[in-house]
């Protein structure tokens, strides 16, 4: 993304314009690599904190990918999520919290979809924060609560 391209806002959200447009790709990238395990992973530090829509919480890269793996083999494949930023605030240069709304799209069967016991709500309020790690920003924390 060109920086030149970001709304106003979010030029002057305590952040220069270059780490701004690096946090909207990388957001861009876990959408893009949801269902691709290695590609996901690659956007994460080591020690990862996830807390899911349903609120399954997840410590470090080998659980996600073991809890990753499962989600992939499973139904949960069907369930493909959007996100749309809505603000990005910078901690320090190399820290960001990063505000979204998170579609769920839930492709599985009607009888799992709909039921209460396994149905997930149509969006989330999605905050990650993310870090500088080198060249590259990665997810270090992502939470999301269901939006009802």
């Amino acid at each position: 993304m060109n920086p030149d391209e970001l709304p106003a806002g979010e030029r002057s959200a305590g952040g220069d314009a270059y780490a701004v447009a690096a946090i909207h790709e990388l957001i861009a990238a876990a959408e893009k690599h949801q269902n691709d395990l290695d590609e996901f992973l690659d956007l994460h530090t080591a020690d990862v904190s996830i807390v899911n829509i349903a609120g399954r919480r997840v410590l470090g890269k080998d659980a996600l990918r073991e809890v990753m793996g499962q989600a992939l083999s499973s139904p949960l494949a069907q369930v493909l999520t959007t996100t749309e930023v809505e603000d990005i605030r910078f901690v320090r240069p190399d820290v960001a919290l990063v505000s979204c709304v998170k579609r769920v799209s839930d492709g599985r069967d009607a009888a799992v979809r709909d039921n209460p016991g396994t149905a997930l709500p149509a969006a989330g309020s999605l905050t990650y924060v993310v870090v500088r790690e080198g060249r590259q920003w990665r997810i270090a924390s992502a939470q999301t609560t269901p939006r009802r």
